[in-house]
């Protein structure tokens, strides 16, 4: 008894915020127009490349293995009319709000927090600000004030990003950042309103944009597709889609499988094909899995996540510790050891929470291509 409490806690000690890697990046110096690009990536790997975040961005920037190259395409094209929404500066979507009364305005697209509470401000004001930083880290920069874009720029070369609030937990936290301090002031956080007429080529749902100042400007009226400049930090630029330039491709970490397999039998399938059966351990993540299973042909589809009725603990088959949860509600607590073995899968339809499973049933699957 005593061993099992000892492993439970150490298990519980071994939980830390990792870095998740979605996908990887293939440099391809040949020179091809936004269409003749996307049909290369789309034949060779997953897609021309999509970006999430700055850990994204950063990775992306790395594949870049050769110098004097001047512009390299993306993913990213103008296609739709305009959306007018508010999202966060790091991409995440913008689940929880928590507006002032008679908040936003609706006349400004950048937003504050002011004794916890939002407001919408212009963005060419100058405030104090919070970035995100490693390790769930965040800092009050407030020795300096700056406008939001510029604010912007400074977190994400310093730190990761601006500040993403995304529950009422992370809301307290950024208030008594703020309370400790003892300033009296206004504080920018990573949350704008945007028009945005961009969608990426592999149709997912990033709202993560690095454009450089003055872009998107579509100039001329023909810059309907998205390209970087290595030396400009890897900022953004439209451009019209017919130039010849290098490009990025990206392979996507995860793949359904839309064959019905055990658990078991799912696992030695990605074991010998790919690398193994995904593991789900941060937000991140959970949102590629979101969009993978969105095409999954059963009602929940096999993880790589299994119950340990020795230490009644569930585990991830790759070694990871169960940190990071999103179990639906009763699912993920206490297992009946004496009838079946439990394995975790995540539901296709509805909010897509985990579920535990008998392993004999019979599910689709996803596998990770490569390791973190």
């Amino acid at each position: 008894m005593e061993q099992t409490q000892y492993l439970i806690l150490l298990l519980i000690a071994l939980c830390s915020v990792s870095e998740c890697v979605q996908r990887q990046y293939h440099f391809i110096n040949e020179l091809k127009t936004w269409t003749e690009a996307q049909r290369f990536c789309r034949e060779n790997y997953t897609d021309l490349a999509t970006v999430d975040n700055m850990n994204d961005m950063n990775e992306l920037k790395k594949s870049v293995n050769v110098g004097g190259v001047q512009y390299i395409w993306i993913g990213l094209k103008k296609i739709v009319d305009n959306i007018d929404k508010w999202q966060w500066s790091s991409g995440e979507p913008a689940l929880y709000l928590n507006w002032a009364s008679g908040q936003p305005e609706g006349r400004d697209y950048c937003a504050m927090m002011r004794n916890g509470e939002w407001h919408d401000l212009p963005c060419s004001n100058s405030r104090t600000f919070i970035c995100n930083s490693s390790n769930n880290r965040l800092v009050f920069v407030k020795e300096e004030t700056k406008n939001w874009k510029d604010a912007q720029s400074f977190c994400r070369q310093r730190h990761i990003d601006l500040v993403s609030v995304r529950n009422q937990d992370e809301n307290q936290q950024v208030k008594e950042i703020i309370s400790d301090s003892h300033i009296s002031t206004d504080v920018w956080i990573g949350l704008f309103r945007v028009r945005d007429s961009w969608q990426w080529s592999d149709q997912s749902n990033s709202s993560f944009r690095y454009w450089a100042s003055t872009e998107p400007n579509n100039a001329g009226g023909i810059e309907n597709c998205t390209m970087i400049k290595p030396n400009d930090q890897g900022q953004w630029y439209d451009i019209s889609c017919n130039g010849r330039y290098p490009f990025v491709c990206h392979e996507d970490k995860l793949i359904l499988i839309t064959e019905t397999l055990t658990w078991t039998e799912a696992l030695r399938y990605c074991r010998q094909n790919y690398t193994d059966l995904v593991s789900v351990h941060s937000v991140q993540m959970q949102e590629e899995v979101m969009n993978v299973v969105k095409r999954a042909s059963t009602g929940a589809v096999w993880l790589g996540l299994r119950h340990s009725c020795t230490v009644g603990l569930w585990f991830w088959v790759s070694g990871e510790t169960v940190c990071y949860q999103n179990w639906a509600p009763g699912n993920g607590t206490d297992e009946d050891c004496e009838r079946t073995v439990r394995s975790g899968a995540v539901q296709s339809g509805g909010d897509q929470r985990w579920i535990s499973r008998p392993e004999h049933d019979k599910l689709n699957f996803i596998c990770s291509r490569y390791e973190d």
